[in-house]
């Protein structure tokens, strides 16, 4: 039950917090951004919000913890990846509406990564019940 829990509680996080933080004149109604730009955006949203369905789904009706855990770390190890290589494409996690540091990571790589290391806690507890 842990398990779920923590995989639950990931997927809250990209599938309501993140949107809720984004659909705002910050981000998807933003006026100095391309509409391309805001596509995009709303691209990843609406891809993300599914993605944790099918994780809140493989998690509480198909128990399958592993599955539900990888497609978390998928989602948030990209906005990772995206925040170490935002030299490269001149981009940063900062959106001005939040501007925040936790243990002197930006709040939204910090975030994210709590959303894989409960993933990967619940996969190893997960795992672990069931070598029991």
């Amino acid at each position: 039950m842990i398990a779920k829990i923590l995989i639950s509680l990931g997927v809250l996080v990209y599938m309501v917090l993140i949107p809720y933080l984004e659909m705002n004149a910050s981000h998807v109604f933003n006026p100095q951004w391309p509409g391309h730009a805001r596509l995009h955006e709303v691209w990843q949203l609406t891809t993300n919000i599914s993605l944790g369905l099918v994780a809140l789904w493989l998690t509480w009706k198909e128990e399958r913890i592993q599955m539900a855990g990888v497609i978390s770390i998928c989602v948030m190890g990209g906005v990772l990846v995206a925040h170490v290589t935002e030299g490269f494409y001149d981009g940063t996690l900062l959106s001005g509406n939040i501007a925040k540091t936790v243990l002197g990571l930006e709040l939204a790589a910090f975030i994210a990564l709590v959303v894989v290391l409960l993933s990967i806690v619940a996969m190893v507890t997960e795992r672990n019940r069931a070598l029991r």
